[in-house]
């Protein structure tokens, strides 16, 4: 981890010792729900393309099991951490909670570029990957699923991989799966469902009105530019959007989908013929907008950048995008933050309703998929603010881990202790 770096741990650890002092909970119990049940870490060895032999670090944290078999993601990326998967896996296990569904929290991530391997070998890196979870995983287990550089085609390989070692049909050990493989309709979309939906509900508390306001995404990745094309369908308007590249800008607005597809055709988003000027990130973040979506990866927003955050209201669709100290600053500015334990819960929702699909052999249609998690998001909203006026809270991330730390809390005391 680079030195001056908030480290993710530490900050899901703070964000839990804030929300404590508002719950009638030991101490005892709140220091096991600060950490990790284990934490697998393991040496991949795979052949390059050339025959040449390489090796590469890989986690998995399995947060807590309390209410459910572990689920969360898999992430490919060169500044995975053991303390990044620890941090993920707890906010998954905080983020199941608050939607209330019955799965606990875990991550995993392999440390690699992907761009710098051909298909071939990461297929041969995830099945690796795979055969070292095999003990681990499986559909009353442990769940996996895509993350940050992976998708539905690694999520097949695991799926094939566990399934060809254990000689048998099971879907449900994995989710993000494509349709063909066992998938659900409405996943692609799911998170970036969630960003949104959070945010209309947001507008709507703080009697705002979403058609016409002015909204900036930080990363156009998978939930950055379908949340954009949400929002944008609901009437908002999309002024900035960036990547890893930087960032375009229109005051006017531009079309979320054609600004997709120039990125997928150049491999950026910069030098898209709507934009009127070019931004770096910081620019983006720090934008004068109704909305601010930060949708890249975790510590976007330091307190130094969020003394010009000048968003209103701020839906994470990145997990943990700010950190706590950024938290302290916006917090003074009256910055609506809808935490990203919520507001990016819709992937892991949708993965629920997979698993569940899985295990009935038995599939929904997409407007299904859609209604049953505006249901679950709105519904985990509304306990959000019931719980902001309840404790008489100024912060709404303190309030939705007030929520999900006592559903896992009274789950783990009904279960009792054993031995």
């Amino acid at each position: 981890m680079a030195e001056g770096t908030t480290n993710p741990f530490e900050s899901l650890q703070s964000q839990i010792d804030e929300a404590a002092t508002h719950l009638e909970i030991g101490d005892d119990l709140i220091e096991r729900l600060k950490h990790p049940e284990r934490v697998l870490e393991t040496n991949l060895t795979v052949e390059r393309d050339d025959g040449e032999l390489e090796r590469f670090t890989a986690f998995r944290s399995q947060f807590n099991a309390d209410r459910g078999p572990y689920k969360g993601g898999i992430r490919y990326h060169p500044q995975v951490s053991r303390d990044e998967v620890k941090a993920l896996s707890g906010w998954m296990t905080y983020k199941t909670a608050i939607v209330d569904i019955p799965l606990g929290g875990g991550k995993g991530g392999i440390i690699i570029d992907p761009d710098e391997y051909s298909d071939d070998e990461l297929e041969r890196v995830t099945r690796t990957f795979a055969t070292e979870l095999r003990p681990l995983i499986g559909e009353d287990r442990d769940i996996p699923a895509p993350d940050v550089n992976t998708g539905q085609r690694e999520m097949n390989w695991i799926k094939d991989t566990y399934e060809s070692l254990e000689n048998t049909t099971e879907p449900g050990v994995i989710t993000g799966k494509n349709l063909a493989s066992g998938g659900s309709e409405g996943r692609v979309e799911a998170t970036g469902r969630s960003t949104v939906i959070a945010a209309r509900e947001a507008f709507d508390y703080l009697g705002k009105d979403l058609e016409g306001a002015t909204v900036a995404v930080q990363g156009y990745g998978n939930a950055g530019w379908i949340a954009a094309k949400l929002i944008d369908e609901m009437g908002a308007t999309v002024v900035a959007a960036s990547d890893s590249s930087g960032g375009i800008y229109n005051p006017d607005g531009f079309d979320p989908v054609a600004a997709k597809d120039h990125k997928n055709e150049t491999g950026s988003i910069l030098g898209y013929e709507e934009s009127v000027e070019e931004l770096t990130n910081e620019d983006v973040l720090t934008m004068d907008v109704d909305l601010l979506i930060p949708a890249a990866l975790e510590n976007a927003i330091d307190a130094d950048l969020a003394e010009n955050v000048s968003a209103d209201v701020i839906s994470e669709a990145a997990n943990g995008p700010l950190t706590p100290a950024a938290d302290e600053v916006l917090e003074d500015e009256d910055v609506f933050i809808i935490p990203d334990i919520l507001a990016n819960a819709g992937g892991v929702t949708v993965s629920y309703f997979e698993w569940v699909q899985n295990r009935q052999r038995f599939y929904w249609s997409e407007s299904k998929v859609n209604d049953e998690l505006e249901e679950h998001i709105v519904d985990a909203f509304d306990a959000l603010v019931g719980t902001l006026e309840e404790h008489g809270l100024d912060n709404p991330r303190t309030a939705a881990y007030v929520v999900a730390i006592q559903r896992v809390a009274d789950a783990f005391e009904e279960a009792g202790t054993f031995p």
